[in-house]
């Protein structure tokens, strides 16, 4: 068990990170565009927090945290989702003193002790955003615009925006009553989640991926026909800006997200390429959840993506990630004082910037070239006793075997120019 990674965890190997950069950097760069700035948070919270700010009658709370006591006997949970831990920090950090609203992102891992399934393990990857202090439905289409187009920047296809709106603490209750009388009828037919569901949240039946309780929540009532008067009009607000900025939408009132701090809009996009159907990223807004984390009200919105099941996404669509540079110049050398040179002339060549390396297992001087070719290094650089006498070096186009003869001090100068 010991050379074995735990179920539910799984290693980035070093020939496949570069995917995961190519992904992280784009996420950067979307993100700068829309104002968006690093928010880092710690892997685990108080137990609480997540107890208090994720809803203690959600799956993830109930079922699926990763909780433990530290040795000074408080209840510790590593992080299963990104929001309580920056709700928390923006508090603790007295951010809503500040010019509002405040724009995040976070690349984080989560922690869910769940059967791990399509793109999700127990250890998995977040993208999140999240925005403090706006009320307005401008913002909701702006996180989504910007999932959207780092989607698009990524060049996946078969993607489809679904919407709906929840309503708030004002009218949900009146919606909660006429949805418990429907599915009281049919109590027998659920699962045993959603029967314990239907006196604490009923509203999570309709998130249930039962067969038999998606057949139930086909047919019941939906909160949109509940919704009050500025409910309404934050949702027509979102389909507006959605609309002006030609992002097509599906309003679907079956989304209801799995967490209990949502408030007025959620949405999903979902991918229906070769697996349809999967959820790439989810989120809407929260406007309670800072005050009760114990904050100021304060108004908010999110979303989270998962990064493992982005990049099945992009596999799935044989979508290709550019490698990254390799080494360009390898030294082949022979000899101790040759080795010595070599090193230090391996410092200069990083110093300006040209990726670099030498042999450091001891092969001779055929298996160094072994070496180098099975790497595809563009150039070698190689120094034997006679170089070494001369102070020259010669170099070697891998591509096409044509060496040629240089001072040492015409090294990089020649390199720079061969590289360019």
């Amino acid at each position: 068990m010991i050379a074995k990674a735990p179920r539910g965890t799984k290693d980035v190997l070093p020939y496949e990170s570069y995917k995961w950069q190519f992904v992280e950097e784009n996420i950067r760069e979307i993100t700068h565009l829309f104002g968006y700035r690093e928010i880092r948070t710690p892997t685990f919270e108080h137990t609480e927090l997540f107890e208090r700010g994720v809803g203690e009658t959600t799956d993830v709370v109930q079922k699926e945290m990763y909780t433990f006591e530290d040795k000074g006997g408080r209840s510790i949970t590593l992080k299963p989702e990104g929001t309580a831990g920056t709700v928390r920090a923006y508090i603790e950090g007295r951010l809503y003193a500040l010019a509002q609203p405040i724009k995040m992102y976070y690349l984080t891992p989560v922690f869910r002790y769940e059967k791990p399934q399509t793109g999700r393990l127990r250890e998995h990857h977040q993208f999140g955003v999240e925005v403090f202090g706006a009320p307005q439905a401008s913002v909701d289409a702006e996180i989504i615009t910007l999932a959207m187009a780092l989607l698009d920047r990524l060049n996946i296809k078969d993607l489809e925006l679904h919407i709906n709106s929840i309503g708030c603490p004002v009218c949900r209750p009146e919606y909660h009553n006429a949805l418990k009388e429907y599915l009281s009828g049919y109590l027998d037919e659920m699962c045993s989640n959603c029967k314990e569901r239907f006196e604490r949240n009923p509203l999570r039946i309709l998130d249930c991926k039962e067969e038999n309780c998606k057949g139930v929540a086909a047919n019941a009532p939906v909160m949109l026909g509940y919704l009050c008067d500025e409910c309404k009009l934050h949702f027509e607000e979102l389909k507006r800006y959605l609309d002006a900025a030609g992002i097509p939408y599906k309003v679907d009132p079956m989304i209801v997200r799995g967490l209990d701090y949502y408030t007025k809009t959620v949405f999903e996009i979902i991918f229906n390429g070769i697996e349809p159907g999967l959820t790439v990223c989810g989120g809407g807004r929260y406007d309670g959840l800072v005050g009760l984390c114990g904050g100021p009200d304060t108004p908010g919105a999110g979303f989270g993506m998962g990064l493992e099941r982005l990049l099945m996404v992009l596999e799935k669509q044989e979508i290709i990630i550019p490698e990254p540079d390799n080494i360009k110049v390898m030294f082949i050398t022979q000899g101790d004082e040759a080795r010595s040179k070599a090193f230090g002339m391996l410092d200069s060549l990083r110093r300006e910037g040209i990726p670099a390396d030498m042999d450091h297992v001891g092969r001779s001087m055929k298996a160094q070239f072994k070496y180098a070719d099975k790497t595809n290094v563009p150039y070698v650089c190689i120094l034997g006793e006679d170089e070494i006498i001369n102070n020259q070096v010669k170099i070697r186009d891998m591509s096409t075997g044509q060496e040629s003869i240089l001072s040492m001090d015409q090294l990089i100068p020649s390199l720079k120019e061969k590289l360019k």
